[in-house]
């Protein structure tokens, strides 16, 4: 559904920098000094200094000269760590390897994305029943420095084309394509403005509906785009400027529509989504005609699916929706909901009513509902009909799940899975007995999953070779108690000889918002981080998902602190229990996360060594007035309502440095082409750490690393994510002390 493309991104938060500068490793280039401006705003009767609002402009000459400079001397100071090179070639052997993705089926074609051994970035391959596998689309030949990244793609229903993105510098701005398969050849449409694009086909796979977003102009401002986008039918061989718009503007930013037609091409969906907890759905029969009035169905009594609307905003949506042939299916519920229609019955995956979800069918014929999978103590986390059942995933404590249901209800059996840990891609087919997933555990590279439905029976379809040995890793799930008397759980990650003696090297790893689950994952850095004698820890903080929607509802808005607390209870957690001391934990966070470790660095600076902290959001005042800011206010709240002003002023991490504070050492990595989160926050708040600490003799280093020809979630060429793991574990092992000898 659309309104996860916006979710704050996770993956490759370790990725994309580019080959460091050629510098004196002897004569680091000195950090130039950012001025300090007397800005003073008055908000709600509260005087707010903002010293480095010139930060802001990354147009500016002033500004770029200062981001350069910042990012040629950590990179020199980074590069002269004693053993960077073995942190450098130990990468190297751990990213450069064969990998494949869970593949698409459409019309006996698999597509996947494949990278071999050795390539720099993956490409977009196929194969039929004859298992000879064809390059569709080479990443690394979308432009000619290799910049441009491969977006979304979606095969058609006949498996003969396939509409994809590109995106320049791997920025969320995007350009839709359409490719055929048996040529390679690309057809001339080329649609601009693709950003949110949510492509859907129809079945005779000449037209593409997909959202469409305007480009920036006087009229339209970066931060009001999504209140411009629009719902569009594209018929493939005509110019975009004849595309026909299906639903227009909802003129709010802080909304985003969704489009998807269902595979039969029966009912046209539309989707409402604010944030990450409301989601209201309309639906089109596209076999009637938009002139004969369709009869509204009628909810029957006790059905939790809201049919009054009294939202301004969802109100003018519905009435327009209405007006344009569609009808209510859930509006103005207040939940998040995903339609899944088969053989003209509705399936919804939905919280309404259910924190932990649960799975209802309706008929839009006979209007009634049907509760196919009960809501129970794990969260079902996601639903698709494969082999004329019902698959349903879960998460039971943040570990994966699979079941089969019937489409009229009833649980069939528990699907196997290789061990503890998560599950990713799934992907079947409707009337296909073979279902594809990725899965993955802390100590398993990702295997991509082959299961026949019929006879619960898994084989490795694909997976990925690494040289590692990851016998002596131990994964423990522990429990603690936040300030508020909350239970937590979170995953601890060692060697089996391990001692809990407190000399243990520590990294702690957050997210908590966006309703995101923090699952067992493989990673070449964990791994590292382990042969380096390290822990590692990942905590399930409220806001994330893990354990259903009142958790996540725990974690924002005026109860955003909880997740703050939680992050604090964990490290006192891991202290307590004998894991590591202060000086030997280091935090990490990207994104929501980098918000989360700016504010546990700030909050409580003397219980943590060193921060990582990646293209974070930090000014929580101003953040609405940049980027994709807007669309995440129902999750943050807004500075300008003066009922949410004060909670947003109590954390706001930006003012909330001190001078003279001695802070943990910082290594703040930011984005060239972040186009979701704007890279003023990375650059204000290390200029406002640096000079708050500049007095100190023993002030701890604040290093700020520039990330060229990439966005929020990185840039995909395998050398810069090998050189941003480098730099990063560099600047842990400097200043937790860690020896990277043992790399040898």
């Amino acid at each position: 559904m659309m309104r996860k493309a916006f979710a704050l991104c996770l993956a490759a938060l370790l990725a994309a920098c580019a080959a460091p500068q050629e510098t004196s490793v002897k004569n680091p280039p000195a950090a130039p000094v950012a001025r300090r401006e007397a800005i003073v705003d008055q908000l709600h009767g509260v005087a707010i200094a903002d010293a480095y609002r010139w930060l802001e402009d990354g147009e500016s000459a002033e500004v770029k000269a200062w981001a350069d400079g910042q990012d040629a001397h950590a990179r020199a100071i980074l590069n002269d760590v004693k053993g960077h090179q073995l942190l450098t070639d130990r990468f190297s052997s751990l990213l450069y390897v064969d990998s494949i993705s869970t593949p698409v089926a459409r019309q006996g074609r698999l597509f996947y994305m494949r990278r071999p051994k050795g390539a720099e970035k993956s490409f977009l391959a196929w194969r039929d029943e004859s298992g000879t596998e064809r390059v569709l689309i080479d990443s690394a030949k979308l432009s000619a420095d290799g910049t441009t990244a491969l977006g979304e793609w979606i095969p058609s229903p006949d498996g003969k084309l396939l509409a994809y993105l590109i995106k320049p510098n791997n920025a969320d701005e995007a350009t839709l394509r359409v490719r055929r398969v048996d040529t390679g050849e690309d057809l001339p449409d080329e649609l601009e403005g693709a950003k949110y694009s949510g492509m859907s086909w129809t079945p005779d796979s000449e037209q593409l509906y997909y959202v469409w977003v305007p480009p920036v102009s006087e009229t339209v401002t970066v931060e009001q785009r999504p209140g411009f986008a629009t719902v569009r039918l594209h018929q493939l061989g005509s110019q975009q400027g004849a595309d026909t718009e299906i639903f227009g503007a909802t003129g709010d930013p802080e909304t985003f529509l969704g489009v998807d037609l269902s595979e039969d091409g029966h009912f046209l969906f539309l989707y409402l989504s604010r944030g990450w907890d409301d989601v209201s759905v309309w639906y089109r029969d596209q076999r009637m005609q938009l002139d004969i009035k369709i009869p509204q169905r009628v909810v029957p009594s006790g059905a939790v699916i809201a049919s009054s609307v009294t939202d301004e905003l969802v109100a003018k949506v519905d009435k327009r929706a209405q007006e344009l042939g569609f009808q209510r299916l859930v509006v103005g519920a207040g939940a998040v909901t995903e339609v899944t229609a088969y053989k003209d019955t509705f399936y919804l995956h939905t919280n309404a009513g259910a924190p932990m979800y649960r799975v209802l069918s309706v008929s839009p014929d006979s209007g009634l509902w049907r509760e196919i999978v009960p809501e129970g103590a794990t969260k079902i986390d996601g639903v698709q009909v494969a082999g004329e059942k019902l698959v349903v995933s879960s998460l039971d404590k943040a570990a994966s799940r699979l079941s089969l249901w019937g489409l009229e209800g009833g649980k069939l059996r528990d699907l196997a899975l290789p061990g503890l840990g998560s599950i990713s891609g799934l992907s079947g087919e409707f009337d296909s007995d073979d279902l594809y997933y990725g899965f993955s555990t802390f100590t398993q590279p990702t295997q991509v999953m082959k299961l026949s439905l019929s006879e619960n029976r898994s084989e490795v379809w694909g997976r990925v070779q690494l040289d590692v040995d990851t016998s002596h890793m131990v994964v423990t799930q522990e429990s603690y108690t936040s300030k508020d008397g909350t239970q937590v759980t979170m995953f601890v990650v060692h060697r089996d000889d391990a001692k809990r003696d407190g000399s243990n090297p520590t990294l702690l790893y957050g997210y908590g918002g966006f309703n995101v689950d923090m699952t067992p994952a493989f990673s070449s850095a964990v791994v590292t981080w382990l042969e380096l004698g390290g822990v590692y820890a990942i905590a399930n903080l409220r806001g994330g998902g893990e354990y259903g929607e009142a958790w996540h509802q725990a974690g924002m808005l005026d109860r955003k602190q909880n997740v703050f607390d939680d992050f604090h209870a964990a490290a006192e957690h891991l202290i307590s229990t004998g894991w590591t001391r202060s000086e030997k934990l280091a935090i990490k966070g990207g994104s929501n996360g980098g918000l989360l470790v700016g504010a546990a660095m700030t909050q409580r600076p003397e219980l943590y060594g060193a921060v990582i902290c990646a293209v974070p959001l930090l000014d929580m005042l101003r953040y609405h007035r940049f980027g994709s800011g807007r669309t995440w206010i129902p999750e943050y709240g807004s500075a300008d309502e003066a009922t949410q002003f004060p909670y947003l002023a109590a954390y706001s991490p930006y003012h909330h440095v001190k001078a003279g504070t001695h802070y943990p050492a910082l290594l703040m990595m930011g984005s060239d082409h972040d186009d979701r989160v704007d890279p003023m926050h990375a650059r204000k708040f290390a200029a406002a750490v640096a000079a708050a600490t500049s007095e100190l003799p023993d002030a701890a280093p604040v290093l700020f690393r520039l990330e060229r020809n990439a966005g929020h979630g990185g840039a995909d060429l395998v050398k810069q994510t090998v050189a941003a793991n480098a730099d990063q574990f560099a600047f842990l092992a400097q200043t937790l002390g860690v020896d990277l000898s043992d790399l040898r």
